[in-house]
This record gives C-alpha cells, sequence and structure tokens, in this order.
C-alpha cells in the first residue's frame, strides 16, 4: 500500500539528516513524501555552521498547501528550532485533524549544535506532544523530558512512562547513546512496555540516524501499520541503513536509505 507522509523540520545541506533524509527513507519505503521546511541550515559532515528559521507564517503556509490538496497519512516533525514555530504546526495540526503524528524531540545535532532552544521545551511537550501519537527521544532528550538522570535500562523504562503520563504520546525512548554490545530502544504504550534489542554496529556513518528512524515510522504509519508494528519495522530499517553506511566528509558519513535497491 502506497501512502501519503509529510515531514516538517529542518533542511540539512549536507543531505544526511532533516528533512533530506526523511523524504529519502519515505521513498525508500514506497511512501509519496511532501515537506515543510521551518529552518535552513548551513550544515556538512562536521559542523552545524548557521541557522536561518523560517517566518512562522510561511512555515504555516507551507504545511496548509500540502494538507488541503494532497493531505497525509502521517505527519514526521523533526527540528522545530522555537516555541512560535512549535505552536503553529501544532495548531495546522489540530485544525486539520492529523492524527499519525511522530514527533522527535531533535534538540542537538551529532556535531553538538543546539537545534532547539531552550525555552522552547515546555511548548514541545504541552503543545505539540498532546495531540501526537509517538514521541522518539534519545537518551539526552528523554532525560530533559522527563527531568531525571538515565544510566540503564529501567531508567529508560521510568522516563518512558514519566513522558506518557506528562503528555499522553506513545514513548520510544532509543539506546543509542548507551554503552555496551548492543543498543537497546524501550517503547511504552501506556498500558506496557517492549525492549527491542540490536547489536551495536561500530561506525562513524551515523548523521541522521534519529532523523531516519522516526522518518520510517512514520512511513510505516502511513502505510496502515500499527505502532508497534512501525516501531520494530522501521528499527530494522535503520539498522540495515547503518549496516550500509559509508564515509561522506571528514566527520559522521551517511547512511544508505537506499539499502534495499543496491545490488553492491
Amino acid at each position: 500500500m502506497r501512502g501519503r507522509a509529510l515531514t516538517v523540520g529542518g533542511s540539512d545541506s549536507g543531505g544526511g539528516a532533516g528533512v533530506q533524509a526523511d523524504l529519502k527513507t519515505f521513498n525508500a519505503l514506497s511512501v509519496f513524501g511532501s515537506s515543510a521546511i521551518v529552518a535552513i541550515t548551513a550544515q556538512n559532515s562536521v559542523e552545524v555552521s548557521g541557522i536561518m528559521p523560517v517566518p512562522v507564517r510561511f512555515v504555516e503556509k507551507q504545511i496548509e498547501a500540502v494538507l488541503v490538496d494532497i493531505g497525509t497519512d502521517a505527519v514526521k516533525t523533526g527540528m522545530l528550532y522555537s516555541a512560535e514555530i512549535i505552536e503553529a504546526v501544532a495548531h495546522k495540526l489540530k485544525k486539520y485533524d492529523v492524527r499519525n503524528v511522530v514527533v522527535d524531540p531533535v534538540m542537538v545535532a551529532k556535531t553538538g549544535a543546539r537545534l532547539l532552544r531552550k525555552n522552547a521545551v515546555e511548548t514541545l511537550m504541552t503543545g505539540l506532544l498532546p495531540i501526537s501519537l509517538l514521541a522518539t527521544p534519545n537518551i539526552p532528550e528523554a532525560e530533559i523530558m522527563a527531568d531525571m538522570k538515565i544510566t540503564s535500562e529501567e531508567d529508560m523504562r521510568s522516563a518512558a512512562r514519566k513522558i506518557n503520563e506528562t503528555t499522553g504520546a506513545n514513548v520510544l525512548v532509543k539506546g543509542g547513546h548507551g554503552a555496551g554490545s548492543r543498543s537497546t530502544d524501550v517503547f511504552f504504550s501506556g498500558s506496557g512496555y517492549r525492549s527491542f534489542s540490536g547489536e551495536r554496529i561500530k561506525t562513524r556513518n551515523t548523521h541522521g540516524t534519529g532523523d531516519t528512524l522516526s522518518a520510517a515510522i512514520t512511513a510505516y504509519l502511513a502505510r496502515g501499520r500499527n505502532i508497534e508494528d512501525a516501531v520494530s519495522a522501521g528499527r530494522e530499517f535503520l539498522q540495515s541503513a547503518v549496516e550500509h553506511s559509508f564515509p561522506v566528509g571528514r566527520g559522521f558519513g551517511s547512511l544508505d536509505h537506499s539499502w534495499r535497491l543496491n545490488d553492491d
């Protein structure tokens, strides 16, 4: 089944993360992708050297232009940058009654640049997540959202529950920042937990892993999967994209979003 997915986030001039990674993922999973860009970044594999937010009214116009004509079966949000943009995005999604919303609460780039203003975290928690199906924080993001330190899988479970109790959204706490030979993600639905574990791949080619996972989950939701199946399938897609990753530039290299199409 071919679905439709809208990504709302930042543009990555280096092509490895952000809206670019989302659209590559949607295409690889046979989903028609549309986009609303909230900020333009000057970015490569080493650094984010500049961020220029798009005027809030124009963010709204992009979302509206897509939803009144093409429509969407699922929406993924990534870098949203400011409280004003978060409020605008939430307003439009509520206005058009969009249901399958996946929020990747992008706060800091892999190179260390801050991608979400500190005063915007509360707006994310109170304005956007309560109308969303799923939040996909990594461990540092979950620590901020749950206001606690995470050092174990049990802590990840506690953080997931706290975020769910605060927002009502399903939560997937990603364990990529953890230690050990295996990486474990913890999913909490509000009524139960499920852990997803996979072999940790030793590589520096990890630019855009968070974007790619949340985009893959969004794509599977757009194709009609339920939330838990979409999370499981999205993780499998990401694992293979990392296994087939390759060096680009002098820093964090690229995932291979088209790994299923490549014979070599």
